[in-house]
């Protein structure tokens, strides 16, 4: 298959604009082949509406006649851009459908903001493969720098924090990451924590046994085990309890061996709740620790075991800590300027009080 081919790569000078004092503009030319106007249809998008999402986001013009385009922005944007297209037709050749959310995964991927912001410290430097989770029915590939670095450090590390906003693949790579390893014989076994019940008396108020009353705070996991594995297997390894639902209250006194826990929701757990939790690992386990610290749910002056082992434990050696932005929530674009407005609202608003309804 012949790859697209650059023409015309030298910077050519643009007027100098009001934003373009610390970088100078630059026009790159691309010519993408073969030039079939149903794969370029496919590239572009409904009134172009692929190109139009790709130069808001990296702050480009994109035009284009027939298969050859040209990109005029900021330098390092213009690089990434030209990338982005040359990537993309690729997979348009090899028969995927684009539409905005594969476009927004790509951009993820890519990590394109960072390369516009940092390519002169890049060059040069050695950059690892990236890493493919292999489960059941699907391979998973983690976008972007923080969700490959979060993968690796889950397969090297035996305790890992993971902590972001909603929409970041925290705990959908971590449950990738659990299935992988019992499907190789990695450990024997997955735990799935939560502490969305820590007030033991509210269990009493719900239908059904133990396993019924936490199911629906545990959904978000089981529906990624089911996409990977299958509702049946997930069904089979509950019923052997090779994969188990554990409330955080009922950890104490355990001693977990060869598993694959992971503790989501954490920003809810308390101090006491965390150390309970972290001393229950054993050997051949590996832990993941999920949770975003700006939705903590905990009664009022009551610290979150969350924010607090952050500060514990950042220098202990073999536990890992991975932080999430805004920039790696993976969901619908909207979802990134949400959390960014709130971010700003509460900023602006430091002593703001929630108001119970």
């Amino acid at each position: 298959m012949k790859r697209a081919t650059k023409q015309a790569l030298d910077t050519v000078s643009a007027p100098p604009g009001p934003d373009d004092a610390s970088e100078s503009a630059q026009q790159l030319t691309l010519t993408l082949e073969p030039n079939d106007a149903r794969h370029l249809a496919v590239l572009c998008g409904q009134l172009d509406s692929h190109l139009r999402q790709i130069e808001a986001r990296l702050a480009v013009v994109i035009r284009n006649r027939s298969n050859h385009f040209m990109v005029s922005g900021q330098a390092g944007a213009v690089e990434a851009a030209i990338a982005l297209l040359e990537s993309l037709y690729a997979e348009v050749k090899g028969g995927i459908s684009l539409s905005p959310e594969v476009v927004h995964l790509h951009l993820q991927q890519a990590d394109l903001e960072h390369l516009v912001t940092h390519r002169d410290n890049a060059v040069g430097k050695d950059v690892e493969p990236i890493t493919v989770i292999r489960t059941k029915r699907m391979s998973i590939k983690p976008r972007g720098r923080n969700q490959q670095g979060y993968v690796r450090a889950i397969q090297r590390h035996d305790i890992n924090f993971g902590i972001g906003p909603a929409g970041t693949g925290k705990t959908y790579l971590a449950v990738a990451c659990a299935v992988q390893a019992l499907l190789d014989e990695e450990v024997r076994r997955i735990l799935l924590v939560r502490p969305a019940v820590e007030a033991g008396e509210r269990l009493g108020f719900l239908p059904g046994d133990l396993s019924q009353k936490v199911d629906p705070y545990l959904r978000p996991l089981y529906d990624a085990l089911y996409e990977m594995v299958g509702f049946e297997t997930v069904t089979k390894y509950i019923e052997r309890n090779i994969i188990e639902v554990a409330p955080l209250a009922f950890m104490r006194g355990r001693t977990l061996n060869n598993a694959f826990i992971i503790l989501d929701e954490a920003q809810n757990t308390t101090r006491e709740q965390m150390k309970m939790f972290l001393t229950r690992i054993g050997f051949g386990s590996t832990a993941v620790i999920t949770g975003d610290a700006t939705q903590i749910d905990l009664p009022r002056g009551q610290q979150s075991g969350l924010t607090h082992a952050t500060q514990v434990l950042e220098n202990v050696d073999g536990i890992t800590f991975t932080w999430f932005a805004n920039k790696d929530v993976v969901r619908h674009p909207l979802v990134q300027r949400v959390v960014s407005a709130y971010d700003e609202f509460e900023a602006r608003s430091p002593r703001l009080e929630r108001r119970e309804p």
